[in-house]
Parts: structure tokens; sequence; C-alpha cells
């Protein structure tokens, strides 16, 4: 299936990053062939453009400024990611967390309080999932009368540049099991976190659309918010995808290249 029904009702696009602009890995990553040209192409044209990512391993300043040395032409203003969505959470509701997150996320937490911690905030802590780090969380939840998790993201893999590694899901779901609580989500697939990034583009959800390589937290959180969801065949994509028994695209594509040709090709009239 095209993305070409809805082309012309569109106002703005909504693109998720790793798996989609770039595959993460060494150094900077690898930007994948056609997306900074994509990227280039949505920007000249009369649509409005936001970045949206579950990207927790680097503060969002460190992460946009990886993007732009790979080539892209992206601000920070334009990338929506769970951190600083969580703190503000945080904030407003006088939580002062316990951190299992990667330590190139903790800047985003220096104005937020964090002793005597009263919940637990987990994000893709990579080979910070140590047995003590996940322990020392779980100690936390359990000593509280009632548990607050609060989970950056609920991917359960994503893929490198040397192949498929496991995400926060996955540690989420342990201390879920462990505590017999349920995680608050912050960042995709939460409606949430959508409305946030459509509420600053100043757009209903029928008049935007989600580019991503995640069917559930892409495609399927988008859709829950009514808005439209394109898979890309890049990334952590499998073909299984397709025939998936609950969520179903609004189009599959190559890669965004191809997605963003369909796209404007179809708004010529």
């Amino acid at each position: 299936a095209a993305p070409t029904s809805f082309a012309n009702t569109l106002k703005g696009v909504i693109l998720d990053m790793c798996g989609v602009l770039y595959d993460s890995g060494e150094g900077d990553g690898v930007a994948i062939p056609g997306s900074i040209e994509a990227v280039q192409r949505l920007k000249q044209s009369d649509l409005q453009l936001r970045f949206c990512t579950n990207e927790t391993q680097a503060s969002r300043d460190r992460f946009v400024a990886k993007l732009q040395r790979l080539g892209f032409d992206i601000s920070v203003s334009e990338v929506f990611s769970p951190a600083p969505a969580a703190v503000s959470v945080l904030k407003e509701r006088g939580l002062r967390p316990h951190l299992l997150v990667y330590d190139g996320l903790l800047p985003e937490f220096e104005g937020v309080d964090q002793n005597d911690p009263n919940c637990v905030v987990i994000g893709d802590a990579a080979e910070k999932f140590s047995y003590q780090n996940m322990n020392d969380a779980f100690r936390v939840l359990v000593g509280l009368d009632k548990p607050v998790l609060i989970s950056l993201g609920q991917g359960r893999y994503y893929k490198e540049t040397d192949g498929l590694k496991l995400d926060v899901g996955v540690y989420m779901k342990a201390l879920e099991y462990a505590c017999d609580v349920k995680a608050e989500v912050i960042g995709k697939p939460s409606p949430m976190f959508f409305r946030s990034v459509l509420t600053d583009m100043g757009l209903q959800p029928h008049e935007a659309l989600m580019i991503g390589d995640d069917l559930v937290n892409d495609v399927g959180g988008a859709q829950g918010c009514g808005m439209k969801g394109v898979q890309v065949r890049t990334g952590k994509y499998r073909a299984s995808d397709e025939s998936h028994p609950i969520v179903s695209a609004d189009g599959t594509v190559d890669d965004l290249k191809e997605a963003v040709e369909l796209l404007l090709g179809h708004r010529r009239h």
C-alpha cells in the first residue's frame, strides 16, 4: 500500500529517527541512504516537520548534534524525546526519581531532586542494566507504599549497525513483574506524547502523518491518536510486520526517500 490517498489533507509529518533517518552504531552511526535529502525536501515543502524519538542514551542537545554531524538539517526545538517530557511530569507531581538510565542522559535530570527517591525512572541503560542496578531499582520500588515506575518508552529492541539490541521495555517488564506494578510510559506509543507534538504544530491528528520503522510504537501509537502511520522497510522492520494481527500500517514503503517522493508527488495538483 502506498501512502497517497491522504497526501492532500496532510499539513504535518512526524518522523521517527533511529531506523528511519540513520542506524545507530559505532561513533555517530550511519545515515540511511536518501534520508538526508528526504528531510531537506520535507523542509522545503509546505508541510510542518517534527522528529519524535524514544532515544534515551544521550541528552537531546548531544543527540541532535550527532545528527547534524551526519548531515541532517535539524534543530533541538523540532525534536521530541522522552526525558524532557519526564522531567516536566516529575516536577509537576513532586516526584524524586531513582534513575536507571544511561550516563549520557543524566544531564537532562540535573534540575530534579533525587534525594530520598519516591519513584523509579528507567530508560535505555544498555550495559548499565546490570543485576546490581536492576536490583537497586527493584528495592526502591518495593520499599514504596505506592510504587511509581516511569519508563522512557517501552521498545522491545532496536537495530544498530552490528545487529539487534534489547531495549528498555524488556527491563520495564521485569520490574513490573517483580513489584506487581504497571509502568507509566513516557514517549511513543503514549497518546500524551504524540499529542504534545501535534499541539506544538497546532494540528489535529487527521492532519498529521507518522513515519517510523517500529510497527507497534510508531505506527500503532500514531493510529491510536487518530493520525495516519506509515512504516519504512529500514531499521527494525521485519517482513512479518506486514501481516501483524493487530496493527496494520496505512502504507509500507522501502525507505524515507520513497515515502517523501510519494507524498510530495501526490500533493502536486
